[in-house]
């Protein structure tokens, strides 16, 4: 009877002990409730958004951001954008800012890309004057101008006219040939200061103009004395190094010159012979 009530206590401890190890599991799983976290709306591009673009419905898209974590100045109604011109390209994903955009009243294209005060003035190209294909959008480039000051061949000079020039577009166009046959033509378009417009202009219509790339970095502004054809060919007169002739009269008494004495006279001799031998005998 006693061993029973053992028994039977055992079995109550090992079936208590169960079930309150599966309740504790049980508690210990179930999902802890999330705290709400603030949001905010931020409009961003939903395309890869190009230089002077007219932003679209389309174009724009509104994610949320958490609360203070979204750039200073964002955007939350796209409505407001449509129209607006992209000064800056924006890639996708990008919150749009209002430093990438133009002004409400400026619209989209060229203009509002231009700074105050500069002139944006295009300029037809081929592969070589476009440095093969990679003088683009926001490269920066020199311009090298090839003309005669003068009716003389012999006074062509290539000089460096524009230093340090903004790309601001660089595409192609339909242009009409001698024949007026449809051709297509490389157009880039520099900003520049008025009176660099009027040096540029000069050079395309008077003689023949190329590009030359420039490291974004490099801010220097060379200054070159240009280059003619007599110098590209090394016949320019030059110094000669070879030696000169000295003919200055010299003034300087010549060197003294040393007098040898006489050689001596020789001695008489006397031929002596001895036999089958023969001697010859100074007579002193």
């Amino acid at each position: 009877m006693r061993n029973r009530i053992f028994a039977v206590l055992a079995i109550a401890i090992l079936a208590g002990g169960g079930l309150a190890y599966g309740t504790y599991n049980l508690v210990q799983n179930q999902p802890q409730p999330l705290t709400a976290t603030k949001t905010q709306a931020v409009v961003v591009a939903a395309s890869n958004l190009e230089l002077g673009a007219a932003l679209k419905a389309d174009d724009l898209r509104v994610i949320q951001f958490p609360e203070g974590q979204a750039p200073e100045g964002v955007f939350t109604n796209p409505s407001e954008l449509v129209g607006r011109g992209v000064v800056s390209p924006i890639v996708k994903g990008e919150p749009v800012l209002p430093a990438k955009l133009a002004s409400k009243e400026a619209g989209s294209g060229l203009p509002p890309i231009i700074p105050e005060g500069m002139r944006a003035v295009s300029v037809r190209v081929d592969d070589v004057i476009g440095v093969a294909g990679y003088v683009l959008p926001n490269t920066r480039v020199d311009v090298l101008a090839t003309a005669s000051p003068t009716d003389h061949n012999s006074d062509t000079t290539t000089k460096v006219i524009l230093s340090n020039v903004q790309v601001v577009t660089a595409g192609t166009r339909i242009d009409q040939d001698q024949d007026n046959k449809p051709v297509q033509v490389t157009v880039v378009t520099l900003v520049v200061a008025p009176e660099q417009a009027e040096r540029l202009a000069l050079a395309s219509t008077e003689g023949k103009i190329q590009l030359a790339l420039r490291n974004p970095l490099d801010q220097g502004n060379p200054e070159t004395p240009g280059v003619k054809k007599a110098s590209l060919v090394g016949t320019v007169a030059k110094l000669s190094t070879a030696p000169r002739l000295d003919t200055t009269r010299r003034t300087s008494k010549p060197a003294a010159v040393t007098m040898l004495p006489p050689a001596p006279e020789p001695m008489p001799t006397v031929e002596i012979i001895r036999g089958d031998k023969r001697a010859q005998e100074v007579i002193k």
